[in-house]
């Protein structure tokens, strides 16, 4: 792989620390949700894992739709990231939501959020390693 830009964070004391990255512009509190007995007043890697994601597949579904000449400027997509007990230790779940913008008819927006799917740094990096739904609204 030929990189083009790399991130750099670091997190310490676990999901009760921080993460901070390099160059100063994310640096956050860390909590460990109330749902897993923490205190909730910072975010989780699963928060910050599902903005990535639906910020990295928005992106995607930008190029593939400048590609297939089809405004996706005003789609927007949530990512609900579920962390599960799995055998001895944990595992994730994806859920991709994507809304597309009025006028895009269902198969159209269909082959264009499976095509972003193929594009997604994200998504190449979870497939085979934990589920993904693609729901398209």
């Amino acid at each position: 792989m030929d990189a083009l830009y790399t991130a750099v964070a670091t997190a310490t004391h676990g999901r009760e620390g921080r993460a901070v990255t390099s160059d100063g512009k994310l640096d956050l509190g860390l909590s460990a949700p109330k749902e897993l007995g923490g205190d909730g007043k910072g975010t989780n890697p699963e928060q910050l894992f599902a903005a990535g994601y639906a910020a990295c597949f928005g992106s995607a579904l930008g190029v593939v739709g400048r590609a297939a000449k089809v405004d996706v400027a005003d789609a927007a997509v949530t990512a609900e990231v579920v962390l599960g007990k799995e055998g001895e230790g944990f595992g994730l779940a994806v859920t991709l939501r994507v809304e597309l913008p009025d006028g895009i008819d269902e198969e159209t927006g269909r082959k264009l959020v499976e095509q972003a799917h193929q594009v997604c740094p994200y998504s190449n990096a979870t497939r085979g390693n934990i589920p993904v739904e693609l729901v398209v609204e």
